[in-house]
């Protein structure tokens, strides 16, 4: 039996984790599941987020990626929005 899910831990920053108010996050998804729908699933969950859709980076595992790349099992995903301030 192949594996049809993944369990991923997403590193909350910024206004990501103002809204969820803790660091991170542990979800499951499909395999074969690109990273840019988790962010798609947290703004699902908190539509106040979908200002940030367009202009939030994706990290997998301390390096910087496309939206579309396919995330693995046991992945340390980041979002990382535009950050204000000095």
């Amino acid at each position: 039996m192949c594996n049809s899910a993944i369990t991923i831990t997403v590193k909350l920053f910024a206004v990501y984790q103002e809204i969820y108010g803790v660091p991170e996050l542990v979800l499951d998804f499909p395999y074969g599941t690109p990273v840019s729908a988790v962010c798609d699933r947290l703004i699902t969950e908190h539509p106040k987020l979908s200002q940030w859709r367009d202009v939030t980076r994706f990290g997998i595992n301390l390096i910087f990626v496309e939206p579309d790349t396919v995330l693995k099992d046991g992945d340390e995903v980041v979002l990382i929005p535009p950050v204000s301030g000095g």
